[in-house]
């Protein structure tokens, strides 16, 4: 009787250590394949004609966004069933301008540290 409480104990303690190899092998996957996939479609992003330079929320469902299309930068309302195309804008008229640097390189491979570095570094000091 007392041989058998303990194997089961023990049991219990491999099934325990089991479950919880199978849950690190699923986040360890899951971390891979997100990582895969975000590294994929910034391949299918990257070197594109078309960008999205500013967006700016005015409701819920309703953005105005300034795109570079090629050369040109646009200013386009966004809604839930339509775009429509407000203005065509030079690029003196745009406060902030994304350097070329900015445009061409995007790196999936920043921690989040460095990403708010980047980000204080272009806010203007008062």
């Amino acid at each position: 009787m007392i041989l058998l409480k303990i194997s089961s104990g023990w049991e219990s303690f491999f099934q325990l250590i089991s479950v919880l190899l199978i849950f690190l092998f699923v986040l360890v996957i899951t971390y891979v394949v997100t990582r895969w996939i975000a590294q994929y479609q910034q391949g299918i992003v990257a070197n594109k004609n078309i960008q999205v330079i500013e967006t700016f929320r005015i409701n819920n469902n309703k953005f105005i966004q300034i795109i570079q299309v090629g050369k040109k930068y646009l200013a386009v309302s966004v809604c839930k069933d339509t775009i429509n195309v407000l203005t065509e804008l030079t690029e003196e008229q745009l406060v902030w301008k994304p350097s070329e640097e900015e445009k061409n390189k995007i790196n999936v491979n920043q921690n989040f540290q460095e990403i708010l570095d980047n980000l204080k570094k272009k806010i203007p000091r008062k």
